[in-house]
């Protein structure tokens, strides 16, 4: 079981997934701290000092001014500006993975289609068959 186990991990193919994943976890991080600290930040100052991982929802009677304060009161609350940041996270990822993938299919060569077998009906059956059949797979008479 063991050896079945060490083939089924050094096969190619789960090598290429294990370290795409971990790529796509730094590059997340990446992106996440691109959004929260970059992006956000100018925009929310063009939209009249609005910090968006601050805009909440306060779903209880007590008034609280931030929502690290609802959080440490262990208030609920709909933290509808933490959303928005991971909505713009997961474009700007989808995004870069869409023009990843564009230059890379523009970089791979292209196959070339396959000129397929010359086709002929059968004359019994009108079923399309190939050119060399001798007999046709549809209604088993010979042609």
């Amino acid at each position: 079981m063991i050896e079945e186990f060490k083939k089924f991990i050094m096969r190619g193919n789960v090598l290429d997934m294990a370290v795409g994943i971990i790529i796509g976890a730094a590059f997340g991080k990446i992106v996440t701290s691109f959004v929260n600290d970059l992006l956000m930040p100018p925009l929310g100052l063009i939209l009249g000092h609005v910090d968006f991982s601050n805009l909440f929802i306060n779903l209880s009677s007590k008034e609280v001014a931030t929502l690290a304060e609802a959080k440490a009161a262990g208030l609920p609350v709909i933290a509808y500006g933490a959303f928005l940041n991971s909505v713009v996270d997961f474009l700007i990822v989808a995004f870069a993975i869409f023009m990843l993938i564009r230059q890379v299919n523009r970089l791979m060569p292209q196959k070339e289609a396959e000129p397929e077998a010359p086709k002929r009906l059968c004359p019994y059956c009108k079923s399309e068959i190939a050119e060399d059949a001798t007999r046709c797979p549809h209604c088993t008479s010979e042609v």
